[in-house]
């Protein structure tokens, strides 16, 4: 399954059910809740109670307190979707969304090689945290471990297509 999961990408966590009608609360991880979690659209469930993921189209959505509540056609009752608990919704490559010119997916990010604007090679970007205000890319190399804000002062140019970042040392960064 490790080479069938690397061509989908996450939207989503099943969390718990929600009420008896097989409603189930979702920790959204997409930027793009109202279209991916619109009603009947297909997502696939990863489980490891799964062989294979499953399909499964969304028969109703409300978002609630910061999750997203969904049922599934053909899922009526809480014992229908419970065993599902824990597993992952996500989405083939090629539903992936047009993104805006100097907007990134996470995923075309990790192991962009960071350079500054003076050349220093600092490393590989291996991480992606984002904890409010802006993102924040965890680069790993020769320094050990250095954190970079996503603002225009630090990240002067991104170029996914050749896996390469170049940024600006701020001061108090190192």
């Amino acid at each position: 399954m490790d080479g069938l999961e690397k061509r989908f990408y996450g939207v989503g966590k099943l969390v718990n059910t929600h009420g008896l009608r097989g409603e189930v609360r979702i920790i959204p991880s997409t930027d793009f809740p109202d279209q991916r979690f619109r009603k009947g659209n297909e997502l696939l469930l990863f489980h490891p109670t799964l062989a294979e993921p499953l399909k499964l189209k969304i028969a109703t959505r409300r978002p609630h307190k910061g999750f997203e509540i969904l049922s599934f056609h053909g899922y009526t009752n809480i014992n229908d979707i419970e065993k599902y608990k824990g597993g992952e919704l996500k989405i083939p490559e090629e539903s992936l969304m047009e993104l805006e010119e100097d907007e990134f997916y996470i995923h075309q990010l990790i192991g962009c090689e960071v350079v500054t604007d003076e050349g220093e090679e600092l490393g590989k970007i291996v991480d992606v945290m984002q904890p409010g205000a802006n993102d924040v890319w965890v680069i790993k190399g020769k320094r050990g471990e250095i954190l970079l804000p996503y603002i225009d002062d630090c990240i002067k140019q991104v170029d996914v297509a050749n896996k390469r970042v170049v940024c600006h040392l701020m001061e108090g960064l190192l």
